[in-house]
């Protein structure tokens, strides 16, 4: 048998075949640009809804669109919503949900305001509320958890009860705080620096820091994975119990400095603060690509779905319409969402 017919036993599939057979085969969706859509699909869904939402504003009235104050003064009170939509996000990715975060913003503001009042410094003042925003968030998270009762049902009561406590004690009446203006916290926390409110970029640094810690850190891991299959959690050494409280007790620390940025925004403390951010705060969340059933969610799709929200009241009004189209065009935007996240992403349970 000549050379030529030798078989290669180095190479039995031959030479062109032999040589595709030492390549790596890669899945298409591993591309880094695929695989960037397909991980941030939640969130890049809320984004196109938000700039075509914004675009329909733009035409319909570009004048008003095109002017940096519209802008400022969303920026101005936006801060105050994500404090507390991405906390939620933890929370609903847990299985849970907490109604109770509106009364937590009053009650913690209002530590705050007492602080202030005395003739304390606001920096005492603003430790205080986040002191008393962990401690309520501590109590509704051991009420859900160790007294076994629904997120539902008692977050739900104890917004009424913090409610009612506050109303109580200060009988409807509120609490100015004229002070504030000349203090170094409101400075560094809630002044503005080139036009641009300061807040906003206290707040994109929480958004940051809380994606890190959702998607980089272990804390983050264990709530997707609590949320997912409690019962498998347990399996890997997953302490259930004490992360569902964690999250709870993150929706109020964040309460607590929203109120706290409220006070500092308006120099006045009311009584019914945070009452207005319940139904926005949730619709926020689930407009932003985070799933009702638990084990998945996304920090940053919540906070542009804040961003979409806070600019719906604006651009209706800035639009010609009146203020009654508000409600309605706020439901649009919420079920068109979630009929494209619900197209957009399987689900898992």
């Amino acid at each position: 048998m000549s050379k030529a017919m030798e078989p290669d036993l180095h190479n039995p599939l031959g030479g062109a075949r032999g040589q595709a057979a030492d390549k790596e085969w890669n899945h298409p969706s591993n591309h880094w640009l695929r695989g960037f859509v397909l991980d941030n699909r939640a969130a890049l869904g809320t984004l196109g809804v938000f700039i075509v939402m914004m675009a329909v504003f733009m035409f319909a009235n570009p004048t008003v669109f095109t002017t940096w104050y519209l802008y400022s003064s969303v920026l101005t009170t936006l801060p105050v919503a994500l404090f507390v939509v991405v906390p939620l996000v933890f929370v609903v990715t847990c299985g849970e949900i907490d109604l109770s975060f509106p009364a937590t913003m009053g009650f913690a503001s209002w530590v705050f305001a007492l602080v202030v009042q005395a003739g304390y410094d606001p920096f005492l003042g603003i430790a205080a509320a986040i002191v008393t925003g962990t401690l309520l968030g501590f109590l509704v998270g051991s009420l859900v958890v160790y007294g076994g009762l629904s997120s539902l049902i008692a977050t739900l009561g104890m917004n009424f009860l913090l409610r009612g406590l506050i109303q109580i004690i200060n009988e409807g009446k509120s609490t100015a705080l004229t002070g504030l203006a000349d203090s170094w916290a409101y400075k560094i926390f809630s002044s503005q620096i080139y036009g641009i409110p300061v807040q906003i970029f206290w707040a994109i640094a929480f958004v940051v820091f809380s994606a890190l810690l959702y998607n980089r850190h272990r804390f983050g891991a264990q709530v997707k994975v609590v949320g997912d299959n409690p019962d498998s959690a347990k399996q890997m050494g997953i302490d259930v119990k004490r992360v569902r409280v964690k999250v709870f007790v993150f929706v109020g620390i964040g309460a607590a400095i929203a109120g706290t940025f409220s006070v500092m925004i308006n120099f006045t403390w009311w009584p019914t603060a945070g009452d207005g951010y319940l139904l926005p705060v949730l619709a926020s969340v689930f407009v932003g690509g985070t799933p009702t059933w638990g084990g998945i969610g996304t920090v940053v799709g919540g906070a542009i779905g804040a961003v979409t929200v806070s600019f719906i009241q604006t651009g209706v009004v800035a639009a010609g319409l009146s203020g009654f189209y508000v409600q309605f065009f706020n439901g649009l935007i919420i079920i068109l969402s979630l009929l494209g996240h619900k197209w957009n992403q399987a689900r898992y349970r």
